[in-house]
């Protein structure tokens, strides 16, 4: 059966824990970010030789692209747990605290979102990833102290999104190096797709990957969720997954052939219609369309920028040529 016993026989036939079951275990199996596998294995290695923990490593890059997944095979290569938490989950010095001295020696710490620490935490987190101890403050005024706790060595493993929302100081001390994730190609995403269907056990036809990858925004995350979608159509029709029917789903799904939601095209539609191409500042598209700037900046704009479809100018957004073809404007 292979693949991890198709993982458990997927979960023993249920949805539950889908994602989960979707993560590659082994290096074999993640697919994609060849170079990024390149230095950690050679990080890894060169640690376990020396039977030391890895120096602390940060993953970067969008949603959706693996960095979690990466945390946990370097966990699995060291053959150590991995303990989970988050930037918003620590609100107090004492929960970082709490978490530092209750790792065993040679634990994988993994902070996702570590851009949301906030800096009194943060300044606590510096000696710890420096000098492996822990000082905190007891009392306030001249009756104040510091205690400082010896913790066991680990490696801190973090992500974030929003790399620029780090400060210097705390990038630098992820001395094993700062890793940014690049966006999939289709043919990546269509070997994605294709290992996620054998572990699900759906039958799909090439064609029918391809189409599901060339709508999935270079996203792996994306891939699988479009994956089970065209599943349940299909499975409604009583039929294995294939072009017709997945670029049905799709469609119903509202995803055209190049993966612009229908919020994507209303932001194009209004760049092209109301403003005759543009440009348009930030401020009016937004109002324009009901959305706050930010989210057009961080959820919109990345995705219509890598297709070439939209332009930032100094006097606002604009419609490139290849979005006038796709819309078929001239």
């Amino acid at each position: 059966m292979s693949i991890s016993e198709k993982k458990d026989n997927f979960l023993n036939k249920n949805d539950f824990g889908l994602d989960k079951s979707l993560r590659p275990l082994l290096w074999d199996e993640y697919i994609g970010q060849d170079n990024i596998k390149k230095n950690l294995k050679i990080i890894l290695q060169a640690a376990k030789e020396r039977q030391q923990p890895p120096e602390h490593m940060l993953f970067y890059g969008p949603p959706g692209l693996g960095k979690t997944t990466l945390a946990h095979l370097i966990a699995k290569e060291l053959d150590k747990p991995l303990k989970y938490t988050s930037g918003p989950a620590i609100e107090k010095v004492g929960d970082l605290a709490s978490i530092l001295t209750n790792l065993n020696p040679g634990e994988i710490l993994f902070i996702d979102e570590i851009h949301r620490l906030n800096k009194m935490i943060e300044e606590v987190l510096y000696p710890a990833m420096e000098a492996g101890s822990l000082n905190i403050i007891i009392g306030k005024g001249p009756g104040a102290r510091i205690i400082q706790l010896e913790l066991p060595p680990f490696t801190l493993v973090a992500a974030t999104t929003r790399i620029s929302l780090l400060s210097s100081p705390l990038r630098s001390r992820f001395s094993a190096g700062t890793f940014r994730l690049e966006f999939y190609t289709n043919e990546e995403i269509k070997a994605i797709i294709k290992r996620s269907a054998k572990i699900m056990e759906i039958n799909i036809e090439e064609k029918a990957a391809l189409e599901i990858a060339s709508r999935s925004r270079y996203t792996p995350r994306v891939a699988n969720q479009l994956l089970k979608r065209c599943r349940d159509y299909c499975q409604l029709r009583k039929s294995s997954v294939n072009k017709d029917l997945a670029c049905e789903a799709l469609d119903l799904f509202g995803l055209d052939s190049l993966g612009l939601t229908l919020a994507d095209r209303e932001l194009l539609e209004t760049i092209i219609k109301k403003f005759k191409g543009g440009p348009v500042g930030l401020n009016t598209l937004a109002a324009s369309i009901a959305e706050e700037p930010s989210t057009i900046e961080e959820v919109y704009e990345p995705y219509l920028m890598r297709l070439g479809l939209l332009e930032r100018t100094s006097r606002g957004r604009k419609a490139t040529d290849k979005l006038k073809k796709h819309f078929n404007v001239n």
